[in-house]
């Protein structure tokens, strides 16, 4: 149901199957789902019960604890991660060929062409965007012009770089991504390491 991986020491992720929580917890309203699920995933990465807040953009962030978080979920799944050093993202996205009818809303003509057709190959693309937009954490980002991502071969698990342009931040980010069963996963490692 639930699996917790420590990256390295400043890194701890944890993914939960909300079907088999639901199961569990005999709930059936998807928002009770998820937002019980979170909690049960974000306490079971610190070991206690630990408060979560949103600020006025809707990023997330821990009461009276100076580490970073980020959440995400598709379907399913739900995925959060802990950086204690920096600002952090994530991004799990169930494999879906519908990607390949919005693709020009979110990739460059470069990004276009490198990513060709392959439904993993695009979700990768959005997902690592879907990660530094959540790094960034302010609405006012074209996916398009403020993120970039370079061009990198497919595999079933790798690293990418990712830049986030905007105003006066130029910066450019470590991520990870890999392919679990039918779900994308990306997330960010560290900041120009």
């Amino acid at each position: 149901m639930i699996e917790i991986i420590n990256i390295n020491a400043s890194i701890t992720l944890g993914i939960l199957n909300l079907n088999e929580f639901a199961s569990l917890h005999q709930l059936s309203a998807k928002r009770d789902i998820e937002t019980q699920g979170k909690q049960f995933l974000i306490d079971s990465l610190f070991q206690k019960p630990t408060e979560i807040n949103y600020d006025s953009n809707g990023k997330p962030y821990l009461a009276n604890d100076s580490r970073h978080i980020s959440v995400s979920h598709s379907h399913d799944k739900l995925a959060v991660i802990i950086n204690k050093d920096e600002v952090t993202g994530i991004d799990i996205e169930l494999i879906r060929d519908k990607i390949t009818r919005i693709k020009h809303k979110f990739l460059s003509h470069t990004e276009l062409q490198e990513a060709g057709y392959t439904v993993e190959k695009l979700l990768i693309y959005w997902a690592a965007k879907e990660t530094l937009y959540k790094i960034y954490g302010l609405k006012e980002v074209d996916f398009i012009k403020h993120l970039a991502i370079d061009a990198f071969t497919l595999d079933t698990k790798g690293n990418i770089n990712g830049h986030i342009t905007i105003n006066d931040l130029n910066v450019t980010y470590l991520l990870y991504y890999e392919l679990l069963d039918e779900y994308v996963l990306v997330y960010s490692i560290c900041k120009t390491c």
